[in-house]
Formats: structure tokens, sequence, C-alpha cells
């Protein structure tokens, strides 16, 4: 499969490196749409992906240009969610018949806004369950999860992420999935940012529960 990854910061680097690094001598052909500084890098020592359980560069495809997607069969779409219409309308006259965009990104309406840009497209929401930094030029750090949850239109690509060892789940609600994430987001790191403190140090907080719990149920009353 030829996948290319449109916005590619820690988020899209990290799924677009296990993707390429999937099976030994038979890994997917990755190229990353990223910003200079880490196109360069990668160009000189492949990416470098750093995970619980490895540590090790990974050959990848790595431009600048959005032009890049040209013959992707999968487009990991992971731009911030600001530019997703421009995103979109930069790499439509370059995308193959037939490709499937899977949008990668915080928000619950990305898809939606996609899919407007991108009509002739199958456009396919995501939750995005990941800790990843990119901790250097080209090198993508990851701390925790990676799991994801796709709509049932994105169901053929899953034995292929689950082969490059990421946990999937298909759901056809992937819409309150979204909200579900966004609302617990609300709930602590809005809390985490102020005290500066991790989660798990931040909930032990005289009186941090009940704040939450409050956070919540003004969401859901919203």
């Amino acid at each position: 499969m030829k996948v290319a990854v449109m916005g590619a910061g820690a988020v899209g680097c990290y799924y677009g490196g296990l993707l390429a690094r999937a099976v030994p001598g038979a890994g997917h052909a990755v190229t990353l749409i990223a910003r200079p500084v880490h196109v360069e890098a990668i160009a000189r020592a492949g990416l470098r992906l750093e995970t619980q359980g490895f540590d090790e560069p990974v050959r990848v495809q790595a431009s600048s240009d959005p032009a890049a997607v040209a013959g992707a069969d999968l487009v990991l779409f992971s731009v911030k969610s600001g530019a997703t219409e421009e995103a979109g309308a930069q790499i439509r006259p370059h995308l193959k018949p037939g490709a499937l965009l899977l949008c990668l990104q915080n928000g619950v309406d990305n898809a939606e806004r996609l899919r407007t840009v991108l009509p002739d497209h199958t456009v396919a929401a995501a939750v995005v369950y990941v800790a990843t930094e990119m901790a250097g030029p080209g090198h993508v750090k990851h701390h925790g999860r990676g799991e994801l949850v796709i709509e049932p239109s994105a169901a053929a690509i899953a034995p292929a992420l689950i082969a490059a060892g990421i946990p999937v789940e298909i759901n056809d609600n992937v819409r309150g999935a979204l909200w579900a994430k966004l609302i617990l987001n609300c709930a602590y790191n809005a809390l985490s940012a102020i005290s500066r403190q991790p989660y798990g140090v931040m909930v032990r907080g005289a009186g941090v529960p009940e704040v939450m719990a409050d956070l919540v149920a003004e969401c859901l009353a919203g």
C-alpha cells in the first residue's frame, strides 16, 4: 500500500512510521509531508521512531510539497484543525481516484469539513488515543497508547493498521467517541496546564475530582 501523511507532525509521523516499519522487508511505501526542518532530517537519516519498545530509524520519503500525495492509496490527514480546508484544497488536484483519507485530528467536525472540500473522495473520521511528541527534527517520541477508533468506511485498511501494531476499533458512532474525547480533554487538559502537573499527580489534588466533575457536567449541559 502507498501511504501519504499530510501534516506529518507527532501523530502523523508515529502512525506513518509504524506503517513503514510494518513487516520486516515489506513495510508500506510511506511519504511524510512535513515542515522543511523535519524533511531535511529525514532525508539525512530516516525518521527516528522512538517508542516504549524500540528506538530505530525508519526508511520513509519526505517532502514539504502537498503534491507528494500523488498516487497514495491512503492519506493520513493530520494537519491542525484550523488548516483543514486549506490543506484539503492543496492536495485535491493530486489525489489518486479512490484514495481513502483518514482524519487523525482532534476536534469533532474535521471529517465533515474535509468532505466539503473533497466531495469525490472517501473521508473517514478517526479518534486518536496516543501520546507523542516531536522530540527533535525528524524524531518522533512515543509516550503511550496508540489505538484508533475508525468509521466503517475505513474498515478495509484495518488489517494493515493492525499488522503494523496499531490497535483498531471499528465503530459506527465515531462522532460520539470524538465528543467523548473532547469532553474528557476539557476535564483534564486545562487543569493539567494550569497546575503544570501530569494527570496522575493532578487528580490527587484536593478538590480536583469535584472540579473535573463540574467541567464534565457543564460540557454535557451545553
